[in-house]
């Protein structure tokens, strides 16, 4: 049996070596780092960069900075942040506008009911939903870059800031109020209302001007379904006082769910059957609806829009049978006309919601660029393109806000209701996807149902939170559980795998190779040394027989040389490094030579820094596996492979 590829036939000192073989290390002596970054890295140009004074390099970076500043770079920062000066001059005219057309008249009249539904979830008059709809559409239009999101109302956020905005502005405990008495609690409400989506904005625009939009990483895709599916309970749930026609005020804080469905429970005999007859002949329609868009929408040429049907109807009847006055029938009234003189909300009231807008920006941010992605894949296109699907959608709006409001005087509230609770059907079907979750990840599917129980049981918010750090504490977990590896060698190859695979694997008595794949930091250094002492024999009693992995019977030997492949470790930080250090010193301590493979430049330079060449000189660090096995097997005079152990 022949020995490791490059231990009989590594040319002697005075011989040329061929570096041209990647794989080859019988051709080519064995490259450490030093001798790899002498022969192919640009030693000479850091030099010069190093030996360069500081005054001269920040003039340079200045100078790069004011090129910048420039006109043309002034007119590359406004076609990046303004798409429509770069989508417009390609616009094709007569293919594309009327499938936009017809796209954005449709997306504008879903966004007309469910805007004033939303508006509901919000604690606001439904015209304020109508706002909604409006502005950020027309805003997405001109700065935006997905050509498939539809902004606006959105049932989560809805919610989010209704419980806000009840906290902030809890309703009378009286409950019977004024009609000006209504109207000033309705001001201050949207006042709360409009200083959340404030402080949101605000947030965002400065995690745009610091580059934290990576925060929103963070929220993975399992806490956003589970979240999303969580809040649709609670929709549902709040929306079932208007379904039966019951004025009970609305719970918030923890356990609100529970709280709303004792209180609903409590109060059934009570419930209008006007209004419960309207909640089922909505539902009756809406559902069906839905279910034929979903089922056929490739055949379909536009989405049948069921909730501006069942708007019209049901107004239509409430009109016709008076059951406003008749039967106490909750309408929405009048939809002022036009638009409210802007104001800026009260600066006084961003301390109390600042907690309340953080969880929001997160939710909105993470949420478009997700379905913007998402489609922008599906439809091969990044997310720049072009937005006049939206102009169209904002036309309808505007009607509606200018001229066709008074048609939706008599709309019952319970039919917005039911608009809510059927707008969130593919929501609840999330729960589908948790047996094939299960299946390909465990751990994935434990922050699934954990995010899902905190939001249900607490609120949005919390539950937000507790998904967040649940889905944190699994990472940091998976990197403080991952397995130390030892490796050999595949028999007839170069290639090192690890010894409990089921392949041909030769282990040289005496070398030990592991690999380490996890960062390595103040979280996971107390393992990285309990591993290390294991294998090596390095306890408190002092030096022991190695552990190996191999079969039971094989003779364990002491080892002489441990190879370390850090390719696994993508950083080290100050407590890892310090922790290979003190390993280099414990192994020189014990007669081990240590040799270190294929580290990456951030490592390296953290260990380099932390001290490590006091400890191992520059032969000790190799570019790969092979090399420090062929280093050590020539120059350390190790027993040849015909000792070897195989392991199947």
């Amino acid at each position: 049996m022949s020995g490791l590829p490059g231990a009989s036939t590594c040319p002697g000192p005075g011989e040329a070596s061929d570096l041209k073989s990647p794989l080859g290390a019988k051709f080519r002596e064995p490259l450490t780092e030093a001798r790899f970054q002498q022969l192919f890295g640009d030693a000479e140009q850091e030099a010069e960069l190093l030996a360069e004074p500081r005054w001269s390099r920040l003039r340079r970076l200045w100078r790069r900075r004011a090129r910048a500043c420039s006109g043309p770079g002034a007119w590359r920062l406004l076609r990046a942040r303004l798409p429509p000066l770069r989508w417009l001059p390609h616009y094709r005219w007569r293919p594309w506008l009327l499938g936009d057309a017809v796209a954005g008249v449709t997306v504008g009249i879903v966004h007309v009911p469910q805007g004033m539904a939303f508006a509901l979830l919000t604690s606001v008059p439904p015209v304020f939903g109508l706002y909604t709809s409006f502005f950020p559409v027309l805003i997405y239009t001109l700065l935006g870059t997905g050509r498939h999101l539809s902004t606006g109302t959105f049932a989560v956020l809805s919610l989010m800031t209704g419980s806000a905005v009840d906290r902030l502005v809890p309703e009378p405990l009286e409950g019977n109020l004024s009609g000006i008495e209504r109207e000033q609690l309705d001001a201050q409400r949207v006042g709360a209302a409009a200083a959340m989506a404030f402080g949101s904005g605000a947030l965002m625009l400065g995690m745009f001007a610091l580059q934290l939009g990576v925060l929103a990483t963070f929220l993975s895709e399992p806490v956003v379904k589970a979240l999303t599916s969580g809040a649709a309970l609670h929709v549902l749930v709040s929306q079932l006082p208007s379904l039966l026609g019951l004025p009970l005020p609305r719970q918030i804080g923890c356990f609100a769910l529970f709280k709303t469905l004792a209180a609903v429970l409590t109060a059934l005999p009570r419930s209008s059957p006007a209004e419960l007859t309207v909640s089922a002949l909505s539902l009756a329609l809406l559902v069906p609806v839905k279910e034929l868009n979903v089922r056929f929408r490739d055949r379909l040429p536009t989405p049948i829009p069921g909730e501006i049907v069942m708007v019209l109807l049901a107004s239509v009847l409430c009109f016709t049978s008076s059951l406003d006055t008749r039967y106490n029938v909750q309408i929405v009234g009048l939809l002022p006309g036009g638009f409210p003189q802007p104001l800026l909300p009260s600066l006084a009231e961003l301390p109390r919601i600042l907690a309340d807008s953080l969880p929001m920006a997160l939710v909105t941010f993470a949420v478009s660029a997700s379905l913007a992605s998402i489609y922008a894949d599906k439809y091969s296109y990044t997310i720049d393109s072009n937005q006049l699907a939206g102009l169209f959608s904002c036309m309808v709006v505007l009607s509606v806000l200018l001229w066709l409001g008074p048609f939706f005087y008599y709309l019952p509230k319970a039919v917005l209701a039911c608009i809510n609770i059927s707008s969130m059907r593919q929501m609840f079907f999330q729960m589908r996807e948790l047996p094939q979750l299960w299946r390909i990840s465990r751990v994935d599917f434990a922050v699934w149902m954990v995010t899902w129980v905190a939001v249900v049981t607490l609120s949005v918010d919390l539950g937000l939170a507790v998904g967040v750090v649940f889905s944190m504490m699994t990472v940091v977990c998976r990197t403080q559980r991952v397995q130390c590896l030892a490796l050999g060698l595949a028999e007839g190859t170069e290639l090192y795998r690890p010894l409990r695979e089921s392949h041909k694997l030769l282990q040289v008595p005496g070398l030990c190779i592991l690999s380490y794949p996890t960062p390595l930091y103040f979280g996971t250094r107390g393992r990285f040394r309990r591993i290390l002492e294991w294998h090596l024999g390095l306890g408190e009693g002092g030096k022991e027989a190695p552990k190996t992995d191999g079969p039971p019977d094989a003779v364990a030997e002491p080892v002489r040389v441990v190879v370390l492949d850090c390719s696994g470790v993508t950083f080290a930080d100050a407590a890892g490094a310090r922790e290979v250090v003190q390993l280099a010193s414990r192994c020189r301590d014990a007669g081990i030579h240590l040799l270190l493979a294929q580290c990456n430049a951030s490592v390296l330079g953290t260990l380099t820094q932390a001290g490590l060449l006091d400890r191992v000189t520059p032969e000790q660090l190799f570019v790969s596996v092979q090399d420090a096995a062929a280093y050590a097997l020539e120059r350390l005079e190790l027993t040849g492979p015909k000792t070897c152990t195989v392991w199947v």
